[in-house]
């Protein structure tokens, strides 16, 4: 029997069905043919360039299996996408290099028997063929100019002032340092702007997916959302597949992350100290705190955030207004063309008063308003 009518007899028991004899069934015809392996692998390297072809990138897939199955299936994926890394002759662009280049440092190498390594490989196949299709993201069409270096300066910047307002315990210091991401995030956009339209560069927005895990989806969907908003990006929550896509110019995409990112980090902490300060009054009601906690941090931040972008503005002279105001119109065209048809949620289970009024203040202590405008 060749290898190739092994695995095709182990898919037919396995793949199309979801009842554990099945995936038994298949997974022992593995395990019976150790000169199957080569070909196993290779059917691997198919399905992650089928999720390729249906929209997904490296973060999408790994993320979804981390979600949906077991540290062995995301082991296996890591090595078959770094494995169909070497056989990909599509142009993919810098974000998809990056997210490679961070699945290499992730653990991927894998210790198991035959028939336990069978069983995950086909648990993986199993989800791998059943993505969905979802919205593709264009390669980056950011033109390389002569202010590249100078970017990436910024971001290193950016990167290092919310790391440290993440690791810091004193309320007032993360509130500097905060302040300051946001007033530089401002800055490079209007930077960018003006760059762009003194030199005729042939900017054009693109997209990014940023990750959106529960518990308390909706509360940091909106987080994200304001986040966008306020660095003159647009988000589209998928509650489906536990991602946001955000639309807009390169540069304010990766400001949107990072700032994104910290300030997650930053209310969680914040929620975990107000929420043990009320089960020592002896209240229990954890879940509806914490929700009603992160919408109101969500609320309250975006209004901030937004009023130091447009402190930023405000204090710049020139024809900045159309500037931004074209590009605007550009984020808005890109993001109509991606999701032609997008519905608004409602957050619903806030209904802690206490925790709207305790989510509302942490956002005031990590306030990011600027001391004042930059030279």
């Amino acid at each position: 029997m060749s290898t190739s009518s092994t695995v095709e007899r182990a898919f037919a028991a396995a793949l199309y069905a979801d009842t554990d004899a099945a995936l038994d069934t298949g997974a022992s015809v593995l395990a019976a043919d150790p000169a199957s392996d080569a070909e196993l692998a290779r059917r691997g390297e198919e399905f992650v360039a089928a999720a390729w072809r249906r929209g997904w990138q490296p973060a999408d897939v790994v993320r979804i299996v981390r979600r949906d199955l077991d540290d062995v299936h995301v082991r296996l994926v890591i090595s078959s996408i770094l494995e169909q890394r070497d056989r990909d002759r599509e142009p993919r662009g810098a974000r998809w290099a990056a997210q490679l280049d961070e699945l290499v440092a992730e653990p991927h190498d894998l210790r198991a028997d035959r028939f336990s390594r069978a069983t995950a490989t086909l648990e993986l196949y199993r989800l791998l063929l059943r993505l969905p299709a979802i919205e593709p993201l264009d390669p980056p069409r950011t033109p390389v100019t002569a202010a590249a270096p100078q970017e990436t300066r910024m971001l290193t910047r950016i990167r290092a002032l919310l790391a440290k307002a993440e690791a810091t315990g004193f309320p007032e210091e993360a509130e500097a340092l905060s302040a300051k991401a946001q007033e530089l995030m401002a800055r490079h956009t209007i930077d960018e702007a003006l760059l762009a339209a003194r030199t005729h560069a042939k900017d054009a927005p693109g997209a990014c997916r940023v990750g959106v895990e529960p518990p308390y989806e909706t509360a940091k969907a909106v987080l994200l959302d304001a986040v966008a908003g306020a660095n003159r990006c647009r988000a589209v929550w998928n509650d489906a597949l536990c991602f946001s896509t955000v639309v807009g110019f390169e540069p304010d995409l990766e400001a949107v992350e990072l700032l994104y990112t910290s300030l997650l980090v930053q209310a969680t902490a914040a929620m975990t100290k107000a929420e043990a300060a009320q089960r020592a009054g002896g209240r229990k009601r954890t879940k509806t705190f914490r929700q009603s906690f992160l919408a109101a941090y969500a609320h309250r931040i975006g209004d901030r955030l937004a009023s130091v972008a447009e402190e930023q503005v405000t204090a710049t002279e020139g024809d900045l207004l159309p500037v931004l105001a074209a590009r605007d119109v550009a984020v808005t065209d890109h993001l109509d063309r991606m999701f032609p048809e997008t519905v608004t949620t409602r957050m619903r289970g806030i209904t802690d008063e206490a925790g709207w009024h305790e989510g509302a203040a942490a956002a005031d202590r990590a306030q990011v308003r600027g001391r004042r405008p930059l030279p």
